[in-house]
């Protein structure tokens, strides 16, 4: 009988981790959760993720999937089987058997960040893990006006750091917003894919472009462009999230 493909939907507090990606000097999420499957099988499994998230950013929406030789057991049972293993800033929210050709990531559609920020107030303690302190209260008109020059197809090179080696920055933003949600401000951006760091960097550069009041067609000129010198800083990982990822076929 051949192996079922399993696909879980995964969340993690992304503080002490050194990113998704398995590493062989540091403590990774897709690390963690090999390990408890290992123990579960007796023997290797290799999980695969929607995409990698860098060190310090959180998920409280990744896909993975993995295949399982283990016949008497109802998918849904790896969840508590699962995070018995795992330490607790993994969580795993559900496990179900899908077809067996599913790909975490080459089947993506899309993938949905947020990233959240406390303004105008300090932090609390328990805040700090989970959103960027800004110290004013950004005009959220002003930061959507600049928010809907990004979709569609792009060029991203001007959000793209020095260290990203994609063979190409073309990416299809399907969304991009900022709104309000209890006290705190969130910014939402889909896209087919992301540049290393490009969310921390889309994020930096349209609070500065709001903080300095400046055109919205200089931002549009900027991401003409290309020129990194011209985008915002990248902001920190905490308060950024990867919160959902959408599929063409579920």
């Amino acid at each position: 009988m051949p192996e079922r493909n399993i696909r879980l939907l995964v969340a993690y507090d992304g503080t002490d981790f050194s990113g998704w990606q398995r590493q062989e000097n540091g403590r990774t999420v897709q690390g963690e959760i090999e390990r408890a499957l290992e123990k579960l099988h007796k023997a290797k499994v290799n999980l695969t993720g929607s995409g990698r998230t860098d060190a310090g950013v959180h998920a409280a929406g990744q896909t993975a999937n993995f295949y399982t030789a283990i016949k008497n057991m109802e998918a849904g049972r790896f969840v508590p089987a699962l995070n018995g293993l795992l330490p607790r800033d993994i969580r795993i929210l559900r496990a179900a058997e899908t077809r067996p050709d599913f790909h975490a990531r080459f089947d993506a559609r899309q993938r949905i960040y947020r990233y959240h920020f406390i303004c105008g107030r300090p932090a609390l303690p328990h805040e700090i893990r989970y959103a960027l302190q800004i110290w004013r209260r950004p005009r959220i008109e002003r930061l959507n006006g600049y928010s809907r020059l990004l979709l569609g197809e792009q060029d991203c090179s001007v959000f793209a750091s020095p260290g990203d080696s994609s063979k190409s920055r073309s990416r299809h933003i399907f969304r991009a917003s900022f709104f309000i949600q209890g006290d705190a401000l969130v910014f939402e951006i889909g896209a087919n894919a992301f540049l290393w760091k490009m969310v921390r960097t889309i994020a930096g550069t349209l609070l500065r472009y709001e903080e300095r009041d400046i055109p919205v067609e200089e931002l549009r000129a900027a991401i003409d462009s290309g020129d990194r010198s011209l985008a915002g800083p990248a902001l920190g990982p905490e308060g950024l999230f990867l919160w959902a990822v959408e599929y063409y076929r579920d």
